[in-house]
């Protein structure tokens, strides 16, 4: 029986294939802006975890709002709505995350 441990990497592997650039786009994307204080320059996969819940939601977004609202709700669920901050706080990166995926699903 494989461990928790042991799927979420087998679905980060499977999510890397699928999405392919895109996947380390987001990935660069949030370690730059890196709103959860956590980048130290030498853990640039810091942030996959967020990814990995963050990229199969997209799906489901229509706008920057709607991608805003993704990642204000995933990072209160890898941290806490206290770390996470207000939704608004998000403003920026949802527009450069919407932009990577409306150019991922033209290519």
């Amino acid at each position: 029986m494989s461990t928790d441990r042991e799927q979420r990497l087998e679905h980060r592997r499977r999510l890397k294939k699928e999405y392919g650039e895109l996947y380390r786009q987001l990935t660069a994307l949030l370690f730059r802006h890196d709103t959860m204080g956590i980048n130290f320059e030498v853990n640039e996969d810091e942030y996959e975890i967020e990814v990995d819940t963050i990229l199969p939601r997209l799906r489901d977004c229509h706008s920057e709002n709607d991608v805003r609202g993704v990642l204000h709700q995933e990072f209160i669920r890898w941290f806490d709505a206290e770390f996470a901050g207000p939704e608004e706080r998000y403003t920026d990166i949802a527009a450069e995350v919407w932009s990577l995926w409306q150019n991922s699903r033209l290519n």
